[in-house]
């Protein structure tokens, strides 16, 4: 299926065939594509949580999403988990592969790049008492003389990677639409028990549930309704 095709077609579909054959291996498939999206810094603090319909944890999963028919009938549920715990460990990462691989650019750029992941991420990522405040005030600062990035407070850090963690999201669903399955995006669940279930460690937190399967006609509610796109893009 063509890009637009597979945009235009995915829905979020609600009820899942239960009898078609699924293959899990397109899911996984899929999250490999996601990880090629775009996101923060390439930091990628976000994880994929496969609970496939043989999973002991996908029925008690499915009542921590609100009993939603989307997560009843997944025949897979994917859990997105941001982890804004792990940014020293890819932050290193990523110093290391720019400084042992050889890169298309000048010593300089090099250096540069080498100073982002270990010098100014530890300073946007790291967290103690009063930290926010003084990268607040430093912004602040900076912004009287210059143009300057003012979205450095823990919400903001956390906002940021949410929204790779979404990017990433995306991808997913439309490759699985592309590859003739169906998905459907899930917000109603309970958090603290979902964390609990999945024992997932105090810094992570979930993104969104994802139900997957070969939708059936009667999961779409209705037929699409979007706002005139002259009311969301704007040409200056």
């Amino acid at each position: 299926m063509r890009f637009f095709e597979a945009v235009e077609a995915r829905r979020s579909v609600r009820i899942f065939d239960q009898e078609s054959p699924f293959d899990h291996q397109i899911v996984k498939k899929c999250l490999e594509a996601a990880i090629l999206s775009p996101n923060s810094s390439n930091l990628q603090l976000y994880q994929f949580i496969r609970i496939p319909e043989t999973s002991s944890i996908k029925a008690p999963l499915a009542n921590l999403c609100m009993r939603q028919k989307a997560a009843v009938t997944a025949r897979e549920l994917v859990v997105v988990v941001t982890r804004r715990d792990l940014w020293k460990s890819r932050a290193d990462a990523n110093y290391n592969y720019i400084k042992t691989t050889v890169q298309n650019q000048s010593e300089k750029k090099q250096k540069q790049a080498l100073s982002y992941y270990g010098n100014l991420i530890p300073k946007l990522y790291s967290r103690f008492p009063g930290w926010t405040t003084i990268k607040k005030i430093i912004a602040w600062w900076v912004g009287l003389k210059r143009p300057m990035v003012r979205e450095v407070s823990e919400t903001d850090v956390r906002i940021s990677v949410h929204k790779s963690a979404a990017l990433a999201s995306m991808t997913f669903m439309l490759g699985m639409k592309a590859s003739g399955y169906d998905t459907c995006p899930m917000e109603g669940y309970d958090s603290k028990r979902v964390s609990k279930l999945l024992n997932l460690p105090k810094g992570s937190e979930i993104c969104m549930i994802i139900g997957c399967g070969k939708g059936l006609p009667e999961g779409i509610y209705g037929k699409r309704f979007r706002l005139d796109s002259k009311n969301l893009i704007y040409d200056l």
